[in-house]
């Protein structure tokens, strides 16, 4: 159950990287960038906490935000 929801949470990403990414500027304030980060959370720490250090993450992507290199915990 835990994989098929992790599955389920990074179809949008996947699709996002593919289908959506190559059509912007790349302007992520962090390395590795924000879709990435939330794919490597959401493998090593399953769909919940996963879920929830990608949106920290996502919310922290602002102007006044930090920026730099912020690997997954």
């Amino acid at each position: 159950m835990k994989r098929l929801l992790t599955y389920l949470l990074l179809l949008p990403i996947y699709f996002y990287r593919n289908c959506i990414s190559p059509f912007t500027p790349p302007s992520c304030r962090f390395t590795p960038t924000c879709s990435q980060y939330a794919i490597e959370a959401l493998k090593k720490h399953g769909p919940f906490k996963g879920l929830w250090l990608a949106i920290r993450r996502i919310l922290r992507c602002h102007p006044w935000g930090g920026s730099g290199y912020d690997p997954v915990p």
